[in-house]
Protein backbone atom coordinates (compact mmCIF):
# COMPACT_ATOMS: atom_id res chain seq x y z
CA UNK A 1 0.00 0.00 0.00
CA UNK A 2 2.67 2.35 0.96
CA UNK A 3 5.24 1.53 -2.54
CA UNK A 4 1.67 2.55 -4.58
CA UNK A 5 1.05 5.71 -2.90
CA UNK A 6 4.50 6.15 -3.25
CA UNK A 7 4.64 5.47 -7.34
CA UNK A 8 1.02 7.81 -7.55
CA UNK A 9 2.44 10.76 -5.58
CA UNK A 10 5.94 10.44 -7.59
CA UNK A 11 3.82 9.96 -10.90
CA UNK A 12 1.45 12.88 -9.92
CA UNK A 13 5.38 15.04 -9.73
CA UNK A 14 6.38 13.63 -13.17
CA UNK A 15 2.38 14.82 -14.99
CA UNK A 16 2.82 18.01 -13.38
CA UNK A 17 6.45 18.90 -14.60
CA UNK A 18 5.66 17.83 -17.75
CA UNK A 19 2.05 19.66 -18.47
CA UNK A 20 2.53 23.22 -19.33
CA UNK A 21 -0.10 26.03 -19.68
CA UNK A 22 0.99 28.19 -22.67
CA UNK A 23 -0.76 31.47 -23.48
CA UNK A 24 -0.76 31.85 -27.27
CA UNK A 25 -2.20 35.02 -28.38
CA UNK A 26 -1.66 38.19 -30.59
CA UNK A 27 -1.67 41.81 -29.76
CA UNK A 28 -1.51 44.66 -31.51
CA UNK A 29 2.02 46.66 -31.32
CA UNK A 30 0.52 48.97 -28.55
CA UNK A 31 -0.20 45.83 -26.86
CA UNK A 32 -4.44 45.52 -26.94
CA UNK A 33 -5.66 42.28 -27.74
CA UNK A 34 -9.20 42.87 -29.41
CA UNK A 35 -11.13 46.43 -29.92
CA UNK A 36 -12.81 48.20 -26.50
CA UNK A 37 -15.89 46.46 -28.02
CA UNK A 38 -14.36 42.89 -28.12
CA UNK A 39 -13.72 43.27 -32.29
CA UNK A 40 -10.59 41.40 -33.57
CA UNK A 41 -11.30 42.19 -37.18
CA UNK A 42 -7.77 43.79 -36.82
CA UNK A 43 -5.91 40.13 -37.07
CA UNK A 44 -4.73 39.48 -40.50
CA UNK A 45 -6.55 36.25 -42.21
CA UNK A 46 -5.14 33.67 -43.89
CA UNK A 47 -1.68 34.70 -42.55
CA UNK A 48 1.53 32.50 -41.96
CA UNK A 49 1.92 32.15 -38.69
CA UNK A 50 3.03 29.52 -35.46
CA UNK A 51 -0.83 28.77 -34.61
CA UNK A 52 -1.03 24.75 -36.72
CA UNK A 53 2.36 23.53 -34.54
CA UNK A 54 1.07 25.20 -31.54
CA UNK A 55 -2.94 23.99 -31.92
CA UNK A 56 -1.05 20.55 -32.51
CA UNK A 57 0.79 20.64 -29.61
CA UNK A 58 -2.25 20.90 -26.83
CA UNK A 59 -4.57 18.54 -25.46
CA UNK A 60 -6.89 21.10 -23.69
CA UNK A 61 -8.17 24.42 -24.14
CA UNK A 62 -9.52 27.01 -21.69
CA UNK A 63 -10.88 30.51 -22.38
CA UNK A 64 -12.96 32.74 -20.35
CA UNK A 65 -16.66 33.27 -20.97
CA UNK A 66 -16.39 36.00 -23.27
CA UNK A 67 -13.72 34.74 -25.39
CA UNK A 68 -16.05 31.56 -25.57
CA UNK A 69 -19.32 33.66 -26.75
CA UNK A 70 -16.95 35.49 -29.55
CA UNK A 71 -15.41 31.80 -30.52
CA UNK A 72 -18.98 30.70 -30.85
CA UNK A 73 -19.28 33.48 -33.53
CA UNK A 74 -16.84 31.92 -35.75
CA UNK A 75 -19.16 29.29 -36.65
CA UNK A 76 -18.82 25.64 -35.75
CA UNK A 77 -16.68 25.17 -32.58
CA UNK A 78 -13.05 25.10 -33.84
CA UNK A 79 -11.56 23.01 -30.74
CA UNK A 80 -13.72 19.79 -30.77
CA UNK A 81 -10.95 17.60 -30.82
CA UNK A 82 -9.48 19.36 -27.42
CA UNK A 83 -10.34 19.01 -23.92
CA UNK A 84 -12.28 22.96 -23.45
CA UNK A 85 -12.89 24.17 -19.97
CA UNK A 86 -14.65 27.70 -20.10
CA UNK A 87 -14.22 29.83 -16.43
CA UNK A 88 -17.37 31.62 -15.86
CA UNK A 89 -18.67 33.47 -12.67
CA UNK A 90 -22.41 32.63 -13.23
CA UNK A 91 -24.67 29.65 -14.76
CA UNK A 92 -25.65 31.67 -17.75
CA UNK A 93 -24.05 30.49 -20.36
CA UNK A 94 -24.83 28.80 -23.72
CA UNK A 95 -24.63 24.55 -23.33
CA UNK A 96 -22.36 23.46 -25.70
CA UNK A 97 -21.32 19.47 -25.37
CA UNK A 98 -17.54 19.90 -26.19
CA UNK A 99 -17.16 22.53 -23.28
CA UNK A 100 -17.26 22.04 -19.42
CA UNK A 101 -18.19 25.52 -17.83
CA UNK A 102 -16.23 26.01 -14.58
CA UNK A 103 -16.46 28.55 -11.39
CA UNK A 104 -12.84 28.10 -10.01
CA UNK A 105 -9.92 28.52 -11.34
CA UNK A 106 -7.36 27.17 -8.71
CA UNK A 107 -9.33 24.18 -8.58
CA UNK A 108 -9.56 23.26 -12.22
CA UNK A 109 -5.10 23.72 -12.96
CA UNK A 110 -4.95 21.84 -9.55
CA UNK A 111 -6.86 18.77 -11.36
CA UNK A 112 -5.71 19.23 -15.06
CA UNK A 113 -1.89 19.30 -13.88
CA UNK A 114 -2.72 16.35 -11.91
CA UNK A 115 -3.88 14.45 -14.89
CA UNK A 116 -1.85 12.99 -17.99
CA UNK A 117 -2.07 14.69 -21.26
CA UNK A 118 0.38 17.22 -23.16
CA UNK A 119 0.35 21.34 -23.29
CA UNK A 120 -2.73 23.11 -22.22
CA UNK A 121 -3.82 26.40 -24.23
CA UNK A 122 -4.89 29.93 -22.33
CA UNK A 123 -6.92 31.29 -24.80
CA UNK A 124 -7.54 34.58 -23.29
CA UNK A 125 -9.29 36.68 -22.56
CA UNK A 126 -7.41 39.39 -20.45
CA UNK A 127 -9.43 38.45 -17.20
CA UNK A 128 -8.70 35.12 -17.22
CA UNK A 129 -5.35 35.93 -18.40
CA UNK A 130 -4.71 38.08 -15.32
CA UNK A 131 -6.44 35.54 -12.89
CA UNK A 132 -3.70 32.74 -14.37
CA UNK A 133 -0.53 35.18 -14.28
CA UNK A 134 -1.54 36.56 -10.52
CA UNK A 135 -1.80 32.75 -9.27
CA UNK A 136 1.24 31.77 -11.04
CA UNK A 137 -0.42 29.19 -13.28
CA UNK A 138 1.64 30.41 -16.60
CA UNK A 139 4.56 28.79 -17.93
CA UNK A 140 4.98 30.41 -21.63
CA UNK A 141 3.55 33.33 -23.08
CA UNK A 142 3.77 32.98 -27.17
CA UNK A 143 2.93 36.57 -28.44
CA UNK A 144 2.32 37.46 -31.64
CA UNK A 145 2.54 41.10 -32.55
CA UNK A 146 0.40 41.95 -34.89
CA UNK A 147 1.73 45.40 -36.95
CA UNK A 148 -0.92 48.12 -36.06
CA UNK A 149 -1.69 50.35 -33.23
CA UNK A 150 -5.28 50.26 -32.56
CA UNK A 151 -4.99 53.33 -29.95
CA UNK A 152 -7.47 51.93 -27.63
CA UNK A 153 -8.53 48.79 -26.32
CA UNK A 154 -8.67 45.42 -24.43
CA UNK A 155 -5.36 45.47 -23.07
CA UNK A 156 -2.95 41.78 -22.90
CA UNK A 157 -2.25 42.27 -19.58
CA UNK A 158 -4.49 43.87 -16.61
CA UNK A 159 -4.07 44.27 -12.93
CA UNK A 160 -1.39 42.23 -12.56
CA UNK A 161 -0.32 42.15 -8.94
CA UNK A 162 3.53 41.25 -9.18
CA UNK A 163 6.23 41.75 -11.64
CA UNK A 164 6.49 38.58 -13.52
CA UNK A 165 10.24 37.84 -15.47
CA UNK A 166 10.26 36.11 -18.54
CA UNK A 167 13.21 34.52 -20.51
CA UNK A 168 13.09 35.03 -24.19
CA UNK A 169 13.36 31.11 -25.86
CA UNK A 170 12.75 32.42 -29.89
CA UNK A 171 11.56 34.79 -32.46
CA UNK A 172 10.09 34.17 -35.35
CA UNK A 173 9.99 36.27 -38.04
CA UNK A 174 6.54 35.86 -40.35
CA UNK A 175 4.94 37.71 -43.31
CA UNK A 176 2.13 39.44 -41.39
CA UNK A 177 3.68 39.57 -37.62
CA UNK A 178 6.19 38.27 -35.35
CA UNK A 179 6.26 35.70 -32.83
CA UNK A 180 7.97 36.03 -29.26
CA UNK A 181 8.24 32.91 -27.10
CA UNK A 182 8.58 33.52 -23.48
CA UNK A 183 9.35 30.80 -20.80
CA UNK A 184 7.85 32.31 -17.48
CA UNK A 185 11.20 32.21 -14.44
CA UNK A 186 9.34 30.64 -11.77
Amino acid sequence: MCNIEYHYNKQRKINQSLRKIKLFIASSLDEFIARENGDIDWLPKNTVSGYDDFINSVDTVIMGKKTYNQVLTFGDYPYKDKKSYVLTRSNDYRYNENIEFVLDAEKLVKALLSDTGTNIWLIGGAEVISTFVNLGFVDEIILSIVPVVLGKGIPLFKDIEKEVKLELIKTTDYDALIELHYRVLK
